[in-house]
């Protein structure tokens, strides 16, 4: 039975919750609708997405594949423990690693602390099957086990995946597994020298590779068939020639030939041909990422995380982005940066609403709800980009926060809260087509910047930038004039939730004591606390003990939006490091411990979990004798555990 056929009404968004994580489920709207060609088609990508997953769990850390293997034997025979309080942190612990891709928390980066001593752990490996435990050869449990241990219970070994601690080698403080035996200049120097002969349109140096440092030489180790990641690599290809089979066009063919010769040959200049022909291609209903794209995991955002996703379009709501994107030209235009940083002429912006239809890799289980690529500088100038929004998430999201007390607890007023009710979802939506259609799209370099200049403050200046874009246009009549909203009152309820989220309620995921370091994070609070410093337009409330957000003057808030957005752009534009480290560190990085506690101990109240992510959908094939496929059904029944063993053992390569 195709179980996406089920109602609306009676499809359960909401899944198992553990730890700070609510797991949730998307539904694939439509997609009984699709031809069996191109059901297929979206089967064989998937199939390419899933088999990238150990990549992500290798690049998160250096044990991170063998810790997730020895958790799976030891889980597989404690589970049966119910009265055992170790062999159920065991099971929260990597159920953790699961959603995590490796020991360190998705957002904050810090490492796991396990329920469970060490101890517990020893003597379960020691009487599990040897031959199911990722043994090297000649190791033996006890040495497996020496190996894991202090990297899994000692605090101070490996303590943070990505480290950006002001005055710290960030290369050799943060346990990424991008870099080996080298330090913060070494990695610095070595890819200043490529980009000094690069020329004017560089390939994005050290995207794909690990840099490592044996006996005093510097080299990468890349990651491509028949280097590092080959056995993945591999997979991932022969699911993408399957997938060729099905193209709804040529334009697909070509880009799945184009990606396939980067994965085999690993040249950069090849990923900028793929990129390009991947931009350009518009035709068909389905679309996908697959390869290494984003730099967040990497301190000196240099090297890209593993990821896939496969999707189609959400046509109705393909109107709203479509119309956004035809008018670019616009908004670049209007846009209060200064001309000298504007696009004279905007290319090639093109914007879909999506359905997602499968996630992986670094989009897996957390997962971004809107996506624009490709991410080189020159090439969205000369060619540029692809935005989408993926609705059946904000869906998800969406139905999953309805009546759980949030806004109630938060929200300064009754007409504020209706405000939100009315408006919050469609402002919320627009801000991300904004954000990805326009935002990251808009303005230009000047001539001679490296777009790497603002080092490990680069990405929190980008997605600032493309925020304070939507933000900006979010309050514009033209929002009114296009139809995207009815009124001019509805940019009040974007407004409001994103400052209240960037000042106060965000902090909800952050640990006692610890600062902000997730890009995403740094961004909303640089913007929200920037405002709240300038204009006069916001200020905090007290009432009954409890602190909450006013925003005096709406109207005013959205010339601070249009200064700071003006700075931003600069800021990019000319490279400029030091104002860029100004501004992180003045207002994106400290936590007031008063307010922190307080937000703490309020939401604690809510019993709800800071965090979401999302299962995938089981898609099963049905061949004829002759391999071709006849069917391909959709079951969202499939639980947490089983589908994170059936994917460690289905889609294992790396170990």
């Amino acid at each position: 039975m195709d179980k996406s056929s089920e109602k609306l009404s009676t499809f359960e968004y909401a899944g198992e919750r553990f730890a700070d994580i609510q797991m949730l489920r998307y539904r694939l709207r439509g997609f009984e609708e699709l031809s069996l060609k191109q059901k297929s088609y979206i089967f064989c990508l998937a199939k390419a997405t899933l088999y990238g997953r150990d990549i992500t769990f290798d690049q998160f850390g250096e044990y991170g594949l063998v810790i997730r293997k020895v958790l799976e034997v030891v889980y597989n025979t404690t589970k049966t423990q119910t009265d055992n309080p170790e062999a159920k942190a065991l099971e929260i612990y990597l159920k953790r690693v699961w959603f995590s891709n490796g020991i360190y928390h998705h957002y904050g980066c810090e490492k796991f602390e396990p329920g469970f001593s060490s101890r517990f752990l020893r003597e379960e490996m020691l009487k599990a099957d040897a031959s199911q435990l990722p043994l090297a050869p000649g190791q033996t449990p006890e040495m497996l086990f020496e190996q894991i241990a202090p990297v899994m219970f000692q605090p101070n070994v490996k303590p943070k995946r990505v480290n950006k601690t002001e005055g710290e080698d960030l290369v050799m403080t943060s346990a990424c597994n991008y870099y080996q035996g080298v330090t913060q200049q070494e990695v610095e120097h070595y890819y200043a020298e490529k980009k000094a002969a690069a020329g004017d349109c560089p390939p994005s140096f050290g995207l794909n590779s690990r840099l490592e440092k044996k006996n005093g030489i510097i080299e990468e180790n890349v990651w491509k068939i028949g280097g590092r990641y080959d056995k993945a690599l591999r997979k991932i290809v022969y699911w993408l020639e399957e997938a060729k089979k099905y193209c709804e066009n040529e334009e697909q063919s070509v880009v799945i030939d184009l990606l396939i010769r980067y994965y085999h040959t690993g040249d950069l200049r090849h990923f900028d041909d793929y990129s390009i022909a991947w931009v350009k291609a518009h035709q068909g209903m389905i679309d996908f990422v697959n390869g290494f794209i984003e730099v967040y995991g990497d301190p000196l955002a240099l090297k890209a995380s593993w990821e896939g996703i496969v999707e189609y379009k959400d046509l109705i709501a393909t109107r709203r982005t479509q119309l956004i994107s035809n008018n670019a030209q616009w908004f670049e235009d209007h846009s209060p940066v200064a001309p000298l940083f504007k696009k004279k002429k905007v290319k090639g912006v093109t914007a879909n609403v999506v359905c997602a239809a499968m996630l992986g890799g670094d989009e897996y289980p957390s997962t971004a709800i809107g996506i624009n690529l490709p991410n080189a500088d020159w090439i969205r100038a000369q060619h540029g980009s692809k935005s989408v929004t993926i609705a059946n998430l904000t869906e998800a999201y969406a139905q999953a926060a309805k009546g759980n007390g949030f806004k109630e607890e938060f929200v300064i007023d009754s007409n504020t809260i209706e405000l939100i009710n009315r408006y919050g979802d469609m402002t919320d939506d627009l801000h991300t087509d904004l954000h990805e259609c326009l935002g990251h799209g808009s303005g230009q370099l000047l001539p001679g910047v490296d777009g790497d200049a603002l080092k490990e403050h680069g990405n929190t200046i980008e997605e600032a930038r493309a925020d304070l874009y939507g933000l900006y246009y979010m309050a514009d009549e033209k929002m009114v004039e296009l139809g995207l909203l009815p009124d001019r009152e509805a940019y009040k309820a974007n407004y409001y939730t994103y400052m209240l989220n960037g000042l106060m309620t965000q902090l909800v995921r952050i640990r006692p004591g610890n600062t902000i370091e997730e890009a995403h994070m740094r961004n909303r609070a640089l913007i929200a606390h920037w405002c709240m410093d300038h204009g006069n337009v916001m200020r905090w409330v007290k009432r009954e003990g409890r602190t909450y957000l006013e925003i005096t003057d709406y109207e005013a808030l959205r010339q601070s939006i249009a200064l700071l957005l003006a700075e931003v752009q600069r800021i990019k534009s000319e490279g400029d490091y030091p104002a860029a480290k100004e501004l992180v560190e003045r207002y994106a990085v400290k936590v007031d411990k008063t307010l922190h506690d307080e937000v703490l101990k309020r939401y604690e109240a809510l019993h709800l979990a800071p965090y979401k992510g999302f299962l995938n959908p089981r898609m099963t094939a049905t061949t004829d004798d002759k391999g071709r496929i006849i069917e391909v059904c959709i079951d969202y029944s499939e639980t947490y555990e089983e589908q994170m063993m059936r994917y460690s053992n289905e889609y294992a390569t790396l170990i």
